[in-house]
């Protein structure tokens, strides 16, 4: 390994060499991609540029820089961290960015990659009216990063955001003081609702763990470096959802609506729910498997989804 170090450093000069590099690197190791990047590129890139200090959107024109030995050393070493530890790349940097805001993630949270970040962006247009939104709710909301992006899209509106981990719930509070959201963003230790106050939501989301144990078992090991409980939702991974969906009606307000993410899981609901109209929503920069019910369909359908938790 020293002596491909060395051959490196000595061979390769520019920002643009190192991200060629390492994303040949990547290939060749044949890393796992699916936590914020999607191709070698990409996710060398990000690397390279995080490790010299600059912005991700940094001008092509500082591509052809040189850079100095210490800097080439840097670079080498966290690439060669990705490709031996195999480690999302967010837990090398200790960032991610979600809904186009920087977030402090370790291995306590899952890594924050949820297409609800396009919803959050469109203010959850049509299915709400912004000005009526008082209150969110985000249920385990792991680094806060969804809490925290909907206190910025509805500035007026109160955002509490649940987790049953103390673990990520410090993720949460170092989110939560980085984005100075500390009066818009109030943080509960709660099994879903059960530590909750008694207010409704007119916006209820959430991104709960939702992969059967089976499909876990078999990620790549990528995955296996976040935190179980994070991921795995009993046998079919419905386990945390059902009880949303039971318990979800005592806390939305009638005009309100529950946004809930359950990925590979999407056609073990429907199946479970044939008659219940679930929407499914699309996503122009990609990602599926979230649904949308409103306060009266969760009225409508309570019943079947209390005998679900049977």
């Amino acid at each position: 390994m020293q002596s491909i170090s060395t051959e490196v450093i000595d061979t390769l000069t520019t920002i643009r060499d190192y991200i060629r590099w390492a994303a040949s690197r990547f290939t060749e190791a044949q890393v796992y991609f699916g936590h914020g990047s999607l191709t070698a590129i990409d996710e060398a890139a990000g690397l390279v540029l995080h490790t010299l200090h600059l912005p991700y959107n940094v001008s092509p024109f500082y591509l052809e820089a040189v850079l100095i030995r210490p800097e080439r050393q840097a670079v080498i070493d966290i690439v060669e961290r990705r490709v031996n530890e195999r480690k999302p790349a967010a837990y090398l940097t200790h960032e991610a960015v979600f809904a186009g805001l920087p977030f402090y993630v370790d291995e306590r949270v899952l890594v924050p990659r949820s297409p609800i970040a396009e919803l959050i962006e469109q203010r959850f247009a049509p299915w709400v009216d912004e000005d009526n939104v008082d209150r969110i709710l985000d249920l385990c909301t792991g680094s806060g990063c969804i809490a925290i992006a909907c206190a910025y899209a509805f500035p007026t509106a109160a955002v509490d955001a649940v987790d049953l981990s103390p673990e990520a719930l410090a993720v949460a509070g170092i989110n939560v003081a980085k984005h100075q959201s500390e009066d818009s963003v109030a943080l509960y230790r709660s099994d879903l609702f059960e530590s909750l106050p008694g207010h409704r939501y007119d916006i209820i989301v959430s991104n709960p763990p939702y992969v059967a144990v089976a499909e876990w078992e078999n990620l790549p090991p990528e995955y296996h470096a976040e935190p179980e409980m994070g991921f795995t939702g009993g046998k079919t991974g419905l386990d945390i959802v059902l009880r949303i969906l039971a318990q979800a009606k005592g806390f939305l307000s009638e005009q309100g609506i529950l946004v809930v993410e359950v990925g590979s899981s999407a056609q073990t609901l429907q199946d479970r729910f044939p008659d219940i109209p679930f929407y499914w929503l699309d996503f122009e920069r990609g990602g599926d498997g979230v649904f949308l019910l409103t306060g009266e369909q969760l009225a409508l359908y309570h019943d079947q989804f209390i005998a679900a938790l049977d």
